[in-house]
């Protein structure tokens, strides 16, 4: 598991590779990422939006940015946590993602920028 604390949030990830979504003969390589966002701060905060940087080792890079995370901008409470689950598609065996969130802590209103730790996506047999 990666994890990452910024202002008071902590951020984990865990990655699965995905055989039964994947055609490595069409170079289409498909993986999972679990994604725990705690509140470790005194004071509550709401998910606004998310950047992803996203790398396969062709040395491709490509943007996402969006609303929220899965559709929802979650409040989250001191001490509560929000978990998802999403996907991301690479044309290789291996790459890598890395982002940010940005989230208003809800007391005064002040914008975050939570960094998402960088993660690799890498399919198994290429870890022997």
């Amino acid at each position: 598991m990666i994890v990452k604390i910024t202002d008071g949030v902590k951020v984990s990830v865990e990655t699965l590779y995905q055989a039964e979504y994947s055609n490595p003969a069409n170079e289409h390589y498909m993986f999972a990422y679990k994604i725990k966002i705690e509140n470790l701060g005194d004071f509550s905060v709401q998910l606004l939006t998310r950047h992803w940087d996203i790398f396969d080792s062709n040395g491709n890079h490509r943007e996402v940015e969006g609303e929220g995370v899965v559709g929802l901008q979650p409040i989250i409470e001191p001490g509560e946590w929000h978990e998802y689950v999403s996907g991301c598609n690479l044309q290789t065996e291996m790459g890598s993602m890395k982002g940010t969130y940005e989230m208003l802590r809800l007391s005064d209103q002040t914008e975050l920028t939570v960094n998402i730790p960088e993660f690799a996506l890498i399919v198994p047999y290429k870890m022997n």
